[in-house]
């Protein structure tokens, strides 16, 4: 297993849960060092065991509730601006929808975590995860196009 990679892929994944880049870095930091003093040494299942802890964390973290905010960088102009504004495009059609289903976009698409993975963690079978995922995938896309899930 790459920690580093793995590190980033765990920040991405905590910051999208929790839209603060601090929180985020304690969370990941949290979560490599509670991986790092468990027992947990099962072969192939050291990444399942990794997002596991790292959701818990965020799952707790999002019980205390916190005002988001912008991080300094972005309030560059030019390109920047058209970065930022996608960004916050993307993060309010995430916000939109589901805790659950906002998951399964970050962990397969952001993170490009395999399906068989994707199952372990939601604890759904791969029929299900396809089916949802292709729901998960039209909702995000109305939201995206300025639609409502409700509608």
């Amino acid at each position: 297993m790459d920690i580093e990679e793995q590190y980033d892929k765990i920040f991405r994944f905590c910051y999208y849960r929790v839209h603060d880049i601090d929180i985020a870095q304690d969370l990941t930091q949290e979560t490599f060092l509670r991986f790092m003093s468990s027992s947990y040494k099962e072969q192939g299942q050291q990444i399942r065991y990794l997002y596991t802890i790292a959701r818990n964390l965020c799952i707790d973290e999002s019980r205390k509730v916190q005002a988001e905010e912008l991080p300094g960088d972005y309030l560059d102009g030019g390109d920047m601006a058209e970065e930022l504004i996608r960004k916050i495009e993307v993060n309010q059609a995430l916000n939109q929808m589901q805790e659950k289903d906002r998951e399964l976009l970050i962990l397969r698409y952001m993170n490009d975590m395999p399906l068989a993975d994707i199952c372990e963690i939601m604890e759904i079978s791969r029929f299900a995860l396809y089916r949802r995922l292709k729901s998960v995938k039209r909702d995000f896309i109305k939201l995206m196009e300025g639609g409502n899930l409700h509608e």
